[in-house]
């Protein structure tokens, strides 16, 4: 009976049935085989709305939207091109700088590539080939995430029990590092091209800078007055959404009142889409352990290798096939559980573990056949996937160096925190 049912829910996610549904079917299948109450999924549920820190997950989601439906990219496409655009590949840095901070407001790097790849294409093709424009496009769509506020920052920090405010400072030096090995690139390559660089305007930059001052500050005040204690990150949360109501409401005016229930409608069928998930998937999770399945897991892993190393590069293989399969939500919800008994065994600090789970499923927008972010693109540009294949390649192979980086040096995630007090320290590798 267990296969039969096993089969028909593989059978069901064959043909496209919702990640929801498959969650449930297989979390009461599993109840109802082993005899415990199905009730136990709904106890999960409720459990998870009595959940405090919950709240901020809609009201940063809210915030992202708000910024993506209001003039907010184009202000900050022209101050960072204003900015950077003299520096070697200055364009295609404009792009990954524009493209990260975009994404990490909106959690989403399909809102990222819709929302702003019909402006920053056309600036790109000015200088650089169809194949890199595109390629470089596709591959910053999902830049952002590892940068607070992201709501999967948020995320693993409430399935893995880490303070959220320790995980919002573990991400910022990896995510960085990110950046800097991407743009790196594009600067050899212009420079190699000799492509074309726009002389630096320190008016034109202060203009662009005035015009774009209430969003380019945001990230700081959010993350500075959390770490320094002004406000937590509860409250961290409403005053980022009234701010930008605030802002692009009665300051520049870009968002009319008869808009916002569109914003807040569009907005909260992601935040529905993400709790209903999380119920369901805890609910899964709760019967693995019931079931030991961590504890099988990891005796399976010590049976064939004891070497932290080797593990950790079996994560890596296995966290980027689930990133091309899976959304990075479901994929935070449903794997996180059964790797932080794996990462405690081998005394992976779950801070450390949050930024490799993150990276790794960051690259897996972009990880062919089934990517997310390449289908976005392709939808977005028309051109056909496999264009999009070869496009993203190159990119893909820079962000698996900047993840060897972050996988095998903890202290580029944990080293912030420790400066400010929110972990112990860090445990290196052996």
């Amino acid at each position: 009976m267990g296969a039969l049912i096993g089969f028909g829910i593989l059978l069901f996610a064959l043909f496209g049935g919702p990640l929801f549904v498959l969650l449930a079917a297989a979390a009461i299948a599993g109840y109802a085989t082993s005899g415990d109450p199905i009730s136990s999924i709904i106890i999960d549920l409720n459990r998870l709305t009595k959940n405090p820190t919950i709240m901020i997950i809609p009201l940063f989601t809210f915030a992202g939207y708000v910024m993506a439906e209001s003039r907010a990219p184009k202000r900050l496409i022209a101050f960072a091109q204003a900015s950077v655009g003299w520096l070697p590949g200055g364009i295609a840095v404009v792009v990954l700088v524009t493209c990260a901070f975009f994404t990490t407001f909106t959690g989403a790097s399909g809102v990222t590539i819709i929302a702003l790849g019909g402006l920053l294409y056309p600036i790109l093709r000015q200088n650089y080939t169809e194949k890199f424009s595109l390629g470089l496009i596709t591959a910053s769509g999902s830049l952002g995430i590892l940068f607070p506020p992201s709501i999967p920052l948020i995320l693993y920090a409430i399935i893995a029990q880490v303070p959220i405010d320790q995980m919002f400072l573990a991400g910022v030096i990896p995510g960085f590092l990110l950046l800097l090995i991407l743009s790196g690139y594009c600067s050899g390559w212009s420079t190699f091209k000799r492509i074309e660089r726009t002389a630096f305007d320190l008016k034109a930059c202060g203009r662009a800078l005035w015009e774009a001052k209430w969003e380019v500050v945001l990230p700081f005040i959010v993350l500075g007055s959390i770490v320094t204690g002004i406000v937590t990150i509860d409250e961290a949360a409403p005053l980022t959404a009234i701010y930008l109501l605030i802002v692009e409401m009665f300051i520049h005016r870009d968002i009319r009142l008869r808009d916002l229930p569109k914003i807040v409608r569009e907005s909260m069928l992601l935040v529905g889409a993400i709790l209903i998930i999380l119920g369901i998937a805890l609910g899964l999770t709760n019967y693995f352990v019931t079931i030991e399945l961590p504890t099988i897991v990891l005796e399976w892993i010590n049976t064939h290798t004891q070497n932290k190393i080797v593990t950790l590069i079996g994560i890596n293989l296995f966290l980027l096939a689930v990133g091309c399969l899976m959304d990075i939500f479901s994929a935070i919800i449903v794997i996180v559980p059964l790797l932080i008994p794996i990462a405690e065994e081998f005394g992976i600090d779950k801070a450390h573990l949050g930024v490799i789970v993150l990276t790794n499923l960051e690259i897996g927008y972009l990880t062919p056949p089934v990517g997310m972010n390449l289908f976005i693109s392709s939808l977005k540009f028309d051109k056909p996937v496999v264009f999009l294949y070869r496009s993203v390649l190159l990119f893909i192979g820079l962000l698996l160096i900047a993840l060897i980086f972050i996988t095998y040096l903890p202290d580029l995630s944990l080293w912030l925190p420790r400066v400010f007090g929110k972990t112990s320290v860090p445990l290196l590798l052996e």
